[in-house]
């Protein structure tokens, strides 16, 4: 099945997705906020860039989007240039899971959020990402 739209238009449209500043991660982010943490967001000096940060806990936070890490629930494959796009997330898949062991293996928390999460069941999963950090608090560190 062929594109129903221009090669240009297809292309303006895509690169019209942002990478960063997401609705996604603007209403974590807005959240986590809300209840009180401090953080930063999109770490240039940090391995895959995170969405958030919290260096003092060790702490990095991905919100990836269903399409764009090939989530297995809900990933939907473009009917046209199949193979590209197998590739494209495929790579993408690879590369969350060479960054996940990055930060395992330097003693760092890693927690990657689901694009439906955040969507479907929004309370929840910001109650077990507070859980997550309120439990790092606690850790003495050296």
């Amino acid at each position: 099945m062929t594109d129903n739209v221009s090669r240009r238009r297809r292309s303006e449209i895509m690169s019209a997705v942002r990478s960063n500043n997401t609705s996604l991660e603007l209403r974590v982010r807005r959240e986590l906020w809300r209840r009180g943490f401090q953080f930063r967001t999109n770490v240039k000096d940090l391995p895959g860039k995170p969405d958030i940060a919290i260096k003092k806990l060790k702490l990095v936070i991905f919100i990836d989007s269903c399409f764009w890490h090939g989530c297995p629930e809900h990933v939907r494959m473009p009917k046209s240039n199949v193979e590209y796009w197998t590739t494209k997330i495929e790579k993408n898949k690879t590369t969350d899971k060479t960054i996940t062991e990055h930060y395992q293996a330097m003693g760092w928390h890693i927690v990657r959020i689901w694009e439906h999460d955040v969507k479907s069941n929004f309370e929840n999963t910001m109650d077990k990402l507070v859980k997550v950090i309120r439990k790092l608090k606690q850790i003495p560190r050296p």
